[in-house]
């Protein structure tokens, strides 16, 4: 049976495509060990950046029809075609229930709200903290014409200030058009991924998504959050191929390999997409795992030179045109300790572990 399908809620909580484990608790004792005994540089000794974006190039759109700006984590601007869209954005100094505790950004946004361009809609994939900001949705709530997002999450936004009218909610395998007045318009479609919701201990009351964002001259495939699993080869086979695939790298462990994939597995899901190239996404920002901040980006350079995939990354806060060609600026290595830049022999990279 194929794994794209919509997503089954049952007993008052979704499902995720196959059989999944969070993979929290039973293994506490080895969380508070490692919290306490690591030696990983888990946040920068250096302060990152400051980055910022030249917003004079938001008054040109982009020659080839896609631009793109990383903002942090999983955040991004997405110009395409005349629509512009805003992914998970998170403004706030840190992804947490309070601004005094919990994981802190590494740098600050390249740029603030009000210095946007105007959007046409956010995107929200579903609604961890570190995707779903509720300081930066109170903002937007008076000025954003349109929110898309996954089942359930529109509860939050609705509490928040936004009106019903303007949320848009989606399940696995729904498509919209983004209204924007573009000849070429940008449809979304919703699309399974590997993961849980949650922004307490109650788990799996909304949903979670990864989407296909297509016009008639591009086809990108966002990823959100995800493990590895079987249904990317089925997203690449109906919906590719992708001009490119934004897949996470960071905040990955062995521990919880069902819901986040890793540098490793983040090449074999570009493949199994059929992408021409792979954008990271979710690593250098917040401290969410137990690996070198700056180890996810290391090791996938090395992994996608192996499997001769392409890859895409542009410096936080620049606005940068897709071409199709590759692009690795490095950005991280300013920040590195050259003592630290390689593991020692024998350690075996958190992304080279099986998934399952």
């Amino acid at each position: 049976m194929s794994l794209l399908r919509p997503a089954r809620y049952e007993n008052g909580r979704y499902e995720n495509p196959v059989p999944t484990e969070v993979g929290a608790t039973k293994h506490l004792l080895t969380i508070f060990r490692r919290l306490l005994l690591g030696k990983e540089e888990r946040v920068p000794r250096r302060q990152l950046g400051p980055f910022r974006t030249n917003l004079a190039t938001f008054q040109t759109p982009p020659g080839n029809g896609l631009r793109i700006t990383l903002i942090g984590h999983s955040s991004l601007l997405v110009e395409m075609d005349g629509t512009t869209l805003l992914i998970d954005p998170v403004f706030s100094p840190r992804a947490s229930f309070s601004q005094r505790f919990g994981p802190t950004r590494f740098f600050p946004a390249p740029l603030s709200i009000a210095e946007l361009p105007k959007l046409d809609a956010v995107l929200l994939s579903h609604d961890h903290y570190d995707h779903l900001d509720e300081a930066a949705i109170r903002q937007f709530a008076a000025q954003t014409p349109l929110f898309v997002c996954s089942e359930g999450v529109g509860g939050h936004l609705r509490r928040w200030g936004v009106t019903a009218d303007r949320i848009h909610e989606m399940n696995w395998m729904d498509t919209f058009t983004v209204p924007s007045g573009s000849p070429t318009p940008l449809t979304l479609t919703a699309l399974p991924a590997r993961h849980f919701s949650g922004r307490s201990l109650k788990r799996y009351t909304t949903l979670w998504s990864s989407f296909a964002l297509k016009t008639e001259r591009r086809n990108v495939y966002h990823g959100a959050d995800s493990g590895y699993y079987e249904g990317f080869r089925e997203i690449g086979e109906q919906f590719g191929p992708f001009d490119l695939a934004t897949l996470e790298i960071g905040a990955f462990d062995p521990l919880w390999a069902d819901i986040h994939m890793g540098p490793d597995n983040a090449v074999l899901a570009a493949q199994d997409l059929r992408a021409r190239a792979l954008m990271p996404i979710h690593w250098g920002t917040f401290n969410l795992a137990f690996h070198d901040w700056w180890q996810p980006p290391e090791r996938l350079t090395e992994v996608a030179a192996a499997a001769g995939l392409p890859l895409w990354v542009p410096e936080p806060g620049e606005p940068t045109e897709f071409t199709g060609e590759p692009r690795n600026t490095f950005w991280w290595r300013r920040y590195m300790d050259p003592a630290r830049g390689k593991q020692p022999s024998g350690t075996p990279s958190p992304g080279s572990l099986p998934s399952d």
